[in-house]
């Protein structure tokens, strides 16, 4: 198959395009705009159940586009170490550079984005300032970082 093959067959299957059908999108934008599901459903000329499950399912899709994302960024992160449970969150940053070093890899990142990024991006596996289960942090090379601990 050649490459006009693949792209006219990647225009013409709109699944491609998007994880949200045109209508959770129209949805997601009213709601976003402060309109109650009961004024979508009026301007739609559906019921506030149809905007609801819409609404419910545009959502589901979004989080199942995040973690898709996030999976594949793990999945070409060249660094990845695991921690074990009970390590100090401050620790985490040594050992992150220590890998990174041994890669040849310069972060454009401080010890202190790496923390701010495991406690806004990951709070689950972390109580207080320790790790409370094993967890495997992989760190990209634009300084991304990102915690698998396990529980999806």
């Amino acid at each position: 198959m050649d490459q006009k093959d693949d792209n006219s067959r990647s225009e013409d299957d709109g699944s491609l395009s998007s994880f949200l059908t045109e209508r959770q999108i129209k949805v997601l934008q009213m709601r976003l705009c402060g309109l109650s599901q009961q004024e979508a459903a009026d301007r739609l000329g559906t019921t506030r159940s149809n905007i609801s499950i819409l609404e419910k399912r545009a959502r589901q899709n979004i989080a199942r586009s995040e973690k898709t994302l996030q999976q594949w960024m793990m999945l070409r992160a060249p660094i990845s170490l695991k921690a074990a449970a009970g390590t100090d969150v401050f620790d985490l940053p040594r050992m992150i550079f220590s890998a990174a070093d041994e890669l040849g890899i310069k972060l454009p990142i401080t010890s202190l984005d790496i923390i701010e990024q495991l406690q806004r991006r990951s709070p689950r596996p972390f109580q207080k300032r320790t790790l409370n289960r094993d967890a495997l942090i992989y760190v990209t090379e634009e300084g991304t970082v990102l915690v698998d601990d396990g529980k999806a």
